[in-house]
């Protein structure tokens, strides 16, 4: 395993994320051996949020830190303020009322990056990074930032902070992966990948921001699974999605030049595309929903692996030759 640091935070931080979408409290055995597994593995950084499972996944890696005694060599990713389906809420009250819930769900005093999961544009950037401000003070939070947050908001935040000598965003959490996402999955999702998105790539190469990028494999799309002419035959929720976000011709184009590369090296399809993600010149920490303690060793299996800068431009059809 690879690790990095982040201002605010005194532990490594694991190169691959893990997510924690898969596990849930009507399957504790499965949900323990799956963070088992993967701790094991030298993954230490877990990514949860206050809306998943509606709070059952909190609750499910609150049981699993406490019964395992591993909180001080964990880095918890937590997020909140995601919009309900009556209103936004990314206001300092719903930010407030999170970061508390999240705390008694996860059995912790403190989270060590707390990010927020949504955006609203409408609303001034000040109120938001004062409450943060109160409780990184309070040390609830030691770190912040923002999931699907645009880089141009992210440098509003910073700006505003340095003004009136408050800390600011130190991390950010956008979509990243060799294909284009062409549809965003859900509402208000931010993606830094495709050519259109080369300024805000710029803009974290230029200022150094640790990325916390989510959907690597682009969800599923470099599975190996999706053909150009199969995509009437999935019916699964996250399938559906990786069909309407992915499957386009371009990004089919890439899989090609993904499988061409895949025979070449003996990498897997999912094995390149991360790699792919983890050799770009940006300080990247992956998020990985594995199900399995298999596929987190086989991601990392693929962080060994860096591509050249020209491998990575004929990848993402910069350039046709490598």
């Amino acid at each position: 395993m690879q690790y990095g640091k982040l201002p605010g935070i005194d532990k490594p931080i694991s190169r691959l994320v893990q997510g924690t979408i898969p596990i849930g409290t009507s399957k504790l055995d499965y949900s323990f051996k799956l963070m088992d597994d993967v701790y094991a593995l030298g993954c230490n950084t877990f990514d949860t949020a206050h809306v998943y499972g509606n709070g059952d996944v909190e609750r499910t890696f609150g049981q699993w830190q406490s019964s395992r005694g591993v909180r001080d060599k964990l880095v918890i990713i937590g997020k909140g303020a995601h919009h309900s389906q009556d209103r936004q809420r990314v206001t300092p009250y719903d930010i407030t009322s999170d970061i508390y819930d999240s705390l008694a769900r996860l059995k912790i005093d403190y989270i060590d990056l707390y990010l927020l999961h949504r955006d609203n544009p409408a609303v001034p950037v000040g109120p938001i990074v004062e409450v943060l401000n109160e409780h990184h003070e309070a040390g609830r939070i030691h770190a912040f930032g923002g999931s699907n947050w645009t880089h141009t908001r992210v440098r509003e935040a910073n700006e505003y902070a340095k003004a009136h000598g408050l800390q600011g965003f130190t991390a950010s959490s956008p979509n990243f992966s060799l294909a284009e996402q062409v549809k965003e999955p859900w509402p208000n999702c931010i993606t830094i990948s495709g050519p259109q998105n080369v300024e805000a790539r710029d803009y974290y190469l230029q200022t150094h921001t640790p990325l916390f990028t989510w959907s690597s494999l682009a969800g599923g799309f470099f599975s190996g699974r999706f053909t150009r002419d199969n995509l009437d035959t999935f019916t699964e929720y996250f399938d559906k999605l990786a069909v309407t976000s992915y499957c386009y011709e371009d990004n089919f184009k890439r899989l090609d030049r993904v499988r061409q590369l895949s025979q070449e090296t003996g990498l897997s399809i999912p094995q390149v595309a991360m790699a792919y993600v983890m050799s770009q010149p940006l300080d990247i920490y992956a998020l990985v929903g594995c199900q399995n303690g298999e596929e987190f060793a086989a991601n990392i299996a693929a962080l060994e692996h860096k591509l050249s800068p020209e491998t990575s431009a004929w990848l993402d059809l910069r350039s046709n030759t490598h």
